[in-house]
């Protein structure tokens, strides 16, 4: 497998994030190759290479210069920490970053469960709170229902989870929407390509005045 013939290459997260980056792509005049097969990991089209990634490991792809640019959610690239150039808020896939606790909860916060352990301990820097943060793959509202943890950082889109475990959500921490990534050298390397990319990406998203 090579990507050196490619003008460009692009990462994007499996699952309904990907459906709705390839519509906005399309918007944009530019569509991308269509998945040969369930189990292809990538796909050629001219001129472009789609790579399909689990959401997290977009970032580093686009960092790291296997892909010039990417789609990642704000709350993956928020976790991610990569030094990555975000030039468009792409409108879909939002939701928020929330600390969610028991009903009547109210005191000191000692451990926190998350998905997001490094976005959570800079949330806790922030407040100049001191705790543990336990990193969790999966079900993270069942750390406070156990006891494992005094709150947990989620990602909270409807609320309808967290109300059907008996949990509030106390506060949002940030907020979240699939957002393009570019690598910064491709952009100097490949301007010619990516600039008119990143223009029609821009006007795709517009909302209309009035």
């Amino acid at each position: 497998m090579t990507l050196s013939g490619f003008d460009w290459v692009v990462a994007l997260p499996k699952g309904r994030m990907m459906a709705d980056a390839y519509r906005i792509f399309e918007r944009a005049g530019y569509p991308l190759p269509a998945a040969a097969g369930e189990r292809e990991l990538w796909h050629a089209g001219e001129g472009v290479a789609v790579l399909e990634l689990r959401g997290g490991d977009v970032p580093t792809y686009v960092d790291l210069g296997i892909a010039d640019v990417g789609v990642a959610g704000r709350d993956v690239l928020l976790e991610a920490g990569r030094e990555l150039y975000e030039p468009v808020d792409l409108g879909f896939g939002a939701c928020r970053l929330s600390l969610i606790r028991r009903p009547g909860d109210e005191g000191p916060v000692r451990r926190v469960a998350s998905k997001y352990p490094r976005f959570t301990q800079a949330w806790l820097r922030s407040r100049g709170l001191v705790a543990d943060v336990v990193k969790l793959s999966g079900n993270v509202e069942l750390a406070v229902l156990t006891g494992l943890a005094d709150a947990v950082v989620d990602v909270v889109q409807t609320g309808s989870t967290i109300r059907a475990a008996g949990l509030v959500e106390v506060e949002v921490l940030a907020r979240s929407s699939a957002r393009l990534v570019v690598n910064k050298s491709a952009l100097k390397l490949k301007r010619a390509v990516l600039r008119p990319l990143i223009e029609e990406l821009r006007r795709a998203t517009r909302k209309p005045e009035g």
